[in-house]
């Protein structure tokens, strides 16, 4: 496995308009300050890029895709799908993401990130917000090795705690946990991230939804940093 340190600072907002949300990732998020939090529209923070939660087509027909295709129009579907057909043969997976250009001021990218293979599927009972939300950081480092500093900052909303079902607890620790432990981390491949965020987070799939804790992130050996 090969995994690179990302030292270049990244801001990061979490807004959602769901107020249950937002309580969860101000509990979840207690020991990153450095995370922003608040109420409100992704439509109205200022950042570089913006993280969609999608579906494995990109597939922009539900939830935040749709509003944030509304705001931008609709070619912004058209380069996420072009995107996912170049690169994935037309289907992203689960713990892969693509960052395209919005065509717009702000934000200048778009990261579209799937939490759910097909539109509207519940995965209450998966890890899928913890892979999307370690893809996304995955597509940021990425974007900046291309074109260093394109992305200094990013807004992301509760991944799946619409559409796909989770509740709002859940989501903010699976999305703390894709944040703590793949923010700063930069890997080789998409298969190595989810390889390793499934090894460290196997535990919980078991678990009942009402039993599963915020988990804390693993000890990180010599090698990997």
């Amino acid at each position: 496995m090969t995994v690179n340190r990302v030292q270049a600072p990244l801001r990061v907002v979490l807004t959602d308009v769901n107020a249950d949300v937002v309580e969860a990732w101000r509990a979840a998020f207690a020991d990153t300050p450095e995370v922003e939090i608040r109420r409100g529209s992704i439509l109205d923070e200022q950042v570089d890029a913006w993280v969609s939660p999608t579906n494995s087509r990109g597939r922009m027909d539900g939830g935040v895709d749709a509003v944030i295709k509304r705001y931008l129009g609709a070619g912004i579907q058209l380069r996420v799908q072009r995107a996912i057909r170049d690169r994935f043969a037309g289907r992203l997976p689960v713990g892969s993401a693509v960052c395209v250009p919005s065509g717009a001021v702000n934000p200048k990218f778009l990261i579209s990130t799937p939490t759910m293979e097909r539109s509207a599927q519940n995965v209450s009972e998966t890890l899928n917000v913890a892979l999307a939300c370690a893809a996304a950081f995955q597509a940021i480092h990425r974007q900046n090795a291309e074109a260093p500093g394109s992305i200094r900052s990013v807004a992301l909303v509760g991944m799946g705690a619409r559409t796909g079902g989770v509740p709002a607890r859940v989501c903010a620790n699976l999305m703390w946990t894709g944040y703590t432990l793949f923010n700063d981390y930069r890997f080789a491949d998409d298969d190595d991230l989810r390889a390793t965020i499934t090894a460290q987070l196997d535990d919980i799939e078991k678990a009942p939804v009402d039993k599963r804790v915020r988990i804390a992130p693993p000890q990180r050996s010599a090698s990997r940093r």
